[in-house]
């Protein structure tokens, strides 16, 4: 149950046999059946739920008693005994150390100690809570404690993980979402702790060490443990649509959660009636919750109090409604549901097309296509939209083509965009703009959503760095074919004086994400992305020249925008080593003109290769990509990370490099005053620990938060501190990675995230550490990136 809604149903597959066994059963054991008719069964659950949405406690009372005797004869298992609250807290740490350490009397115990052992070890995150077992109150002393175990796994990447395991550890039973277990903790005599230690070894050498899980050390068959879960459609609209798109509704708005759902909805393949009818009724839920709350977002736990309510009075307006939200109960009788259904309205999850495992996207009749680039200056937009131009007969059968160029467009260019449109709707609009950034993407899918159109990214196909999706090769590129460039449009040519600065600030706005982390954000938002090939794959490495200045503009560009964030580099207080820097830029480009140039995929080919895949899209035989997650927004949060004032840690290591010689002698030449701009502990990556992982920091955003340093790593390639953080009112902040650390200096080529190898290195001799002795402590703030 969620509130008065049923989540969904588990059904079990048994085999034939089985359901023969079932039919003999209820043949000879024919079960009581009520005398009369018309008997008063009590309140139904949607009922009692509805009496008491706003105490929780009371809720269960009322189920419980309503229920009757026969089946709950006592409460003591959800209320305690009357001396203590059965809920009252988690499972004491101690608890847990004990029951690990305790000898295992039978095989289950101990599979669920390795159960629990492993989630400990790999910091998989899951709540474990123990309470009281009352029915074995009167045999309970301080030598024989019962109690009863909740595991219950919050995040979905902890079952990813758990899984890894297990491939590794065949013997290892399955993790669910949460289970309960009895455990008794009991002192023993010798002779029978002697014969528990004895019949354990037996166990565990018993134990097979293949994968075959019906043998002695696993569960039973495993297709007779098959189960197949069902989701109702009330569930999913309230919990998918209405629950999950809270944040982003109080957050950012009605425009950001209508995107939200529709693309949900896209993901479902939700007829587009359907879309069109919980549209409507979901816009009228976020007038309704913004218009009560205001800014004051509404909290997970309590959204059922408000939004069962307000679907009530929606659903009694007309039957239509009624069936749209899948009202039950007194409010509609179930004949009246089933005829309105059954009229021809389609269900908010009905897969239209003919293969519901295959999704197929094409331009259909009345729909449109946007296609724009998320790329840099010159990556070659404007040359591949005149080539569509030209081949718009080919790809989409006479639909008419638009480019509009962003040079020559005075005004709000996506708002020209939107308006272009929707006098045009059937048609193939080309973005001729760069779009580098999150807020233009969610433009994009706004566009769509209000003239039904799809939308894909093109993108220059590289390697890209640990922390941006376009390499130092294609950006060298781009500021060659910028500076052949004469006459453009936007004055970005040769003849720009800041031409240097102007790529610098494009390639910035796509770091702190990799490529991989890059194509699946533009995938999860857009279904899909047609690349367009840039670089030779067999071409020799960029010449060292090269690489040298462009490293110098970066390092350059970040002092810069520290210090005046978006002031022309013409100003403020880099202006004369901008001016040096972008005349040497072109001197060394030129000088390697010719090398970039035969690096480079000859402009038609890379031309035809998009206009293949922009064609088999348009013709329908392009199958979307599935969504890299589904519960992620769009957005450029990589990680979340607790951020370090940068002076207090530069003072900390100038104590350090005092008291140690070795450090001292470490430190001369790095110069991290001038090159340590910003520091941060990382608490959760996406790609390490998933989007779900993330998140879960969000209820301590922007608070401050202690971080003691205990140790200092340095090697010929990284620097950094093991850290370790506090807690937040009283909630404990921790890590999801192995070793809490900040990176403090790295050597030239070498990737910042391996700096998490230093205790290994120490080990074997290639790295130094420096206790810090008694610890250091600063004062942080957690902030997502």
């Amino acid at each position: 149950m969620q509130g008065e809604i049923l989540e969904g149903l588990v059904a079990r597959v048994v085999t034939r046999d089985s359901s023969k066994r079932m039919k003999k059963v209820l043949k000879y054991s024919t079960p009581h059946l009520p005398v009369g008719v018309g008997l008063d069964l009590g309140p139904s659950l949607r009922e009692i739920c509805a009496a008491n949405r706003s105490d929780e406690k009371q809720q269960i009372k009322t189920l419980l008693q309503n229920v009757g005797t026969s089946f709950c004869p006592s409460f003591v298992d959800w209320f305690g005994n009357g001396s203590t609250d059965a809920h009252s807290a988690d499972a004491d740490e101690s608890f847990i150390s004990k029951f690990l350490q305790a000898n295992p009397s039978d095989l289950s115990t101990t599979k669920f100690q390795d159960i629990i052992r492993l989630m400990r070890e790999k910091h998989i995150p899951a709540a474990f809570k123990c309470y009281y077992n009352f029915h074995k109150a009167e045999s309970m002393s301080s030598d024989n404690l019962h109690f009863k175990m909740v595991i219950h796994v919050r995040n979905d990447s902890a079952f990813q993980r758990y899984q890894k395991q297990m491939r590794h550890k065949p013997g290892l039973w399955p993790l669910y979402r949460g289970f309960f277990a009895d455990i008794n903790l009991f002192n023993s005599s010798k002779e029978r702790a002697s014969q528990i230690a004895i019949n354990s070894v037996d166990m565990i050498d018993n134990v097979p060490d293949s994968n075959d899980i019906s043998g002695k050390g696993g569960l039973a068959d495993e297709d007779a443990n098959l189960m197949i879960k069902l989701k109702f459609l009330t569930y999913k609209l309230r919990t998918f649509l209405i629950r999950n798109g809270l944040s982003i509704l109080f957050k950012e708005g009605p425009d950001a959660y209508k995107t939200y759902y529709m693309r949900q909805m896209r993901k479902w393949n939700t007829s587009e009636a359907k879309r069109g009818e919980l549209s409507t009724m979901l816009e009228e839920w976020a007038c309704y919750a913004r218009r009560k709350y205001g800014n004051e977002t509404l909290s997970g736990p309590m959204y059922l109090t408000e939004v069962e309510p307000f679907l009530e009075n929606y659903a009694k307006r007309s039957r239509k409604n009624r069936a749209l939200i899948g009202s039950a109960g007194n409010l509609v009788k179930a004949e009246d549901f089933l005829a309105i259904v059954d009229s021809g309205e389609n269900e908010v999850g009905e897969v239209e097309t003919a293969n519901p495992s295959v999704v197929k996207d094409s331009v259909g009749k009345g729909e449109g296509l946007i296609v724009f680039f998320p790329g840099i200056p010159g990556c070659g937009k404007s040359a591949l939209c005149k080539e569509i131009l030209c081949s718009t007969g080919k790809l989409w059968d006479g639909l008419p083509v638009h480019s509009l160029m962003g040079d020559l467009t005075k005004g709000n260019y996506w708002k020209k965009v939107a308006e272009e449109r929707n006098r045009n709707p059937s048609s193939v609009m080309l973005a001729d703009k760069n779009a580098p950034t999150v807020e233009v993407w969610r433009r994009i899918e706004g566009i769509c959503s209000s003239t039904k159109a799809f939308a894909v990214p093109v993108v220059p196909d590289c390697e890209g760095t640990d922390t941006n999706p376009y390499s130092l090769d294609a950006l060298a590129v781009f500021i060659l074919r910028v500076l052949l460039r004469s006459n453009h449009p936007g004055s970005l040519d040769k003849a720009c004086p800041t031409a240097g600065y102007v790529l610098l600030k494009f390639y910035h706005f796509y770091d702190g994400q990799d490529r991989k982390v890059f194509e699946a954000e533009l995938i999860e938002c857009f279904g899909s992305i047609v690349k367009m090939p840039l670089l030779k794959p067999n071409r020799s490495p960029l010449p060292e020249s090269v690489t040298s200045i462009l490293e110098e503009g970066i390092d350059l560009f970040r002092l810069h925008s520290i210090k005046h964030r978006r002031l022309d580099s013409s100003k403020g207080t880099y202006a004369q080593q901008w001016a040096k820097w972008e005349k040497k830029l072109r001197d060394i480009i030129y000088i390697n003109a010719e090398y970039l140039n035969s690096v480079q995929v000859p402009i038609d080919c890379a031309v035809k290769q998009v206009l293949k895949q922009l064609g088999t899209l348009a013709k329908g035989d392009y199958s979307r990509p599935r969504p890299i997650t589904a519960k992620r927004k769009a957005g450029s949060i990589i990680f979340a990370a607790v951020n370090i004032p940068v002076t207090e840690l530069q003072g900390l290591l100038h104590k350090l490099a005092e008291k140690n010689s070795e450090f001292d002698a470490f430190l001369k030449d790095k110069n991290v005053d001038r090159t340590l701009k910003q520091a941060h502990l990382t608490l959760a990556h996406k790609q390490n620990h998933g989007v779900t992982a993330v998140a879960s920091y969000a209820s301590v955003l922007h608070q401050n938060v202690p971080v003691e340093m205990t140790a200092l790593f340095f090697s010929d390639r990284w620097a950094a501190m093991e850290a370790h953080p506090g807690s937040v009112d009283g909630e404990e902040v921790k890590s999801k990675n192995m070793w809490p650390h900040i990176t403090l200096w790295t050597a030239k080529g070498a990737a910042a995230k391996e700096s998490s190898t230093l205790p290994q290195l120490f080990f074997k001799g290639r790295a130094t550490l420096i206790e810090i002795d008694p610890p250091v402590t600063v004062v942080g703030t957690i902030e997502f990136h």
